[in-house]
């Protein structure tokens, strides 16, 4: 008669889009379905909307600015909202929030745990430091066996508070079966795809790291132009690099052959419009969602052997995994995947798809949960 639901304020800087916030959101959806209550904080952006359709509250903070000043005044507005709504665990997501959280868990007696996204920057021991508070929560969640590793290389940390949680894929959104032939159509038209060339598919935003210029210099090394590739994704903060890519798709001769679009809400039809999707960034990915998406959609992957990716695909059976920044093998797999045989391209499409099972929505959300009810149970 006297259970009270566990009460879940998860901490970060904004909800605007992106993978940290996308996260936030399924689980908050996941806390409100298993019967607890969902706060979040954050300084807003457009996916308040979609938290709030979960049944999870938002309260509006500051959360996004490093202002020593600021930081230490919003851990005295989180102290109050732990107070005010009874908050069990604050579960903070990134470093500016995470510093708030921490001093509002201390002065309150609030369970603080946290969860470490990316390998953040090490240029000298005060951002290490920075950096350190994503170490203090009671449970450190990783999101790869890369970050863990990364972070107990880095800083000292109990390794029994680490717990590695793969984000996961939604399996009912990305689906072969549940894609939208309207929406295929539209989004072909849009891209003006010609009918007799396959799609490559780079999706991503644009960022040197990202490595769309190792995908262009492949391209434009393959032995045919039996192709069409579509550089898909934004470049907010990085139009310079846009340009630079656009000049280099006409001085190799390939204007006709790839295209930059803009980022579409339209993801799925793009990857069933795709024969295959590349992700090849120069730097280690903390996770790489787009080549799970990819391969729950049945696409082959072509992919750079280290970070994330290493764990979620299976080298030669679902996808390959070449070095960073190899133009050449880069090329070579890139026409391996075009000259695949259609009972070949049969088999990667069964094992791309059982290979996502591995990595659902459902199993990040119950295994989240398992972290919060055993911080609880301490």
């Amino acid at each position: 008669m006297n259970y009270k639901p566990p009460v879940i304020l998860q901490v970060l800087p904004e909800l605007r889009s992106g993978g940290v916030e996308r996260g936030t959101v399924e689980i908050a959806r996941a806390i409100v379905q298993a019967g607890g209550k969902s706060l979040v904080a954050s300084s807003g952006g457009p996916m308040v909307n979609q938290l709030q359709k979960v049944g999870a509250e938002h309260i509006t903070l500051p959360l996004a600015t490093k202002n020593p000043i600021t930081i230490w005044i919003n851990s005295l507005r989180l102290a109050r909202l732990i107070r005010k709504y009874n908050v069990d665990i604050i579960h903070a997501r990134s470093r500016a929030p995470a510093w708030s959280a921490w001093f509002a868990a201390q002065k309150t007696g609030c369970h603080f745990i946290t969860t470490f996204h990316g390998t953040y920057g090490l240029k000298n021991k005060y951002k290490k430091q920075y950096n350190s508070i994503m170490t203090r929560g009671e449970r450190v969640i990783a999101i790869s066996h890369f970050i863990a590793n990364h972070i107990l290389e880095n800083y000292e940390i109990d390794p029994q508070k680490l717990r590695i949680i793969h984000r996961g894929v939604d399996l009912n959104l990305f689906n072969p079966n549940r894609h939208s032939t309207q929406h295929m159509i539209e989004l072909s038209k849009e891209w003006r795809l010609p009918e007799e060339y396959p799609l490559i598919l780079f999706p991503g935003r644009f960022a040197r790291w990202k490595g769309q210029e190792v995908f262009i210099k492949a391209l434009a090394r393959l032995p045919h132009r039996n192709f069409f590739a579509v550089l898909l994704g934004d470049d907010k903060g990085h139009e310079t690099y846009r340009q630079e890519i656009e000049k280099l798709i006409i001085d190799l001769g390939l204007s006709g052959h790839v295209r930059i679009a803009n980022h579409t809400h339209y993801i799925t039809e793009a990857y069933m419009l795709s024969k295959l999707v590349v992700a090849t960034s120069v730097q280690p990915e903390a996770f790489g969602r787009v080549v799970l998406e990819a391969q729950a959609m049945g696409k082959p992957v072509i992919t750079t052997n280290h970070g994330g990716p290493q764990e979620t695909v299976i080298d030669k059976e679902t996808g390959l995994l070449i070095e960073p920044n190899d133009v050449d093998a880069l090329s070579t797999a890139i026409n391996e995947v075009l000259s695949m045989p259609l009972d070949l391209q049969q088999q990667v499409e069964r094992d791309s798809i059982a290979n996502a099972q591995l990595f659902s929505l459902e199993k990040m959300c119950e295994q989240t949960i398992r972290v919060y009810l055993e911080v609880l149970q301490d």
